[in-house]
């Protein structure tokens, strides 16, 4: 079946997207790990959390554009995405509305798609959990949305949300602390750094059950 959309300006269906081999070393890293190894850039707004404590995200952007309390472009990059791509909602910052529930979760997960980062909030909290498809939102929200086929959105163009740019193809990672977006350029140095903190901070953690006040080992004891 065509679908006309995606042959528009508004639309990028082909971006670069980082390595399976380094999305599988990002994906052993906790958030906060590789905010630190970014140089602490790339953590989105604290208000968006995972909808259960145990979803967890480590995929490519696909971003979107959304209007304000209109899902169709949603639905729109659920065909544009690829199986293990994360996509990557700016709401107009519009949030008193659910973007996305049980249907699209479904649908989400049937086509391999890694997750969802919303900037918006969403429903069916419950029923989300039981799927199992990790959404990351900023809150829930029991409003519907509209289907405005004349209202406009873009697929795969930069968005912003808070103070992170967010470009396609750029390693977006999500757990029980919330969301951080690594440039894709980066990647190569912010792994390389995250490994170097993890080891640093096993150390640490053997010389504090050794005996050692956390005073005396940064040298914060003046």
């Amino acid at each position: 079946m065509p679908y006309p959309f995606i042959e528009s300006p508004l639309v990028s269906a082909a971006i670069e997207r980082p390595a399976a081999a380094v999305i599988d070393i990002a994906r052993a890293f906790p958030t906060a790990t590789l905010l630190e190894a970014a140089n602490k850039t790339g953590a989105l707004p604290s208000a968006i959390k995972p909808v259960s404590s145990t979803f967890r995200v480590c995929g490519p952007a696909v971003t979107v554009h959304s209007p304000p309390g209109d899902n169709l472009w949603l639905h729109r990059a659920m065909v544009v995405a690829q199986p293990g791509d994360v996509l990557v909602v700016y709401t107009s910052d519009f949030h008193e509305a659910g973007y996305w529930g049980e249907v699209m979760s479904t649908a989400a997960k049937e086509r391999g798609i890694a997750g969802l980062v919303i900037d918006g909030c969403v429903r069916d909290a419950d029923l989300l959990a039981q799927i199992g498809f990790p959404v990351f939102a900023r809150g829930l929200c029991i409003r519907g949305t509209t289907k405005d086929f004349g209202a406009r959105g873009w697929i795969n163009h930069p968005v912003r949300i808070g103070d992170v740019p967010v470009r396609a193809g750029d390693l977006v990672v999500g757990d029980a602390d919330g969301v951080v977006v690594l440039a894709q350029e980066m990647l190569g140095a912010t792994l390389r750094a995250a490994r170097e903190r993890e080891d640093l901070e096993a150390q640490i953690l053997e010389r504090i059950t050794a005996g050692e006040l956390t005073l005396d080992i940064y040298g914060w004891n003046r």
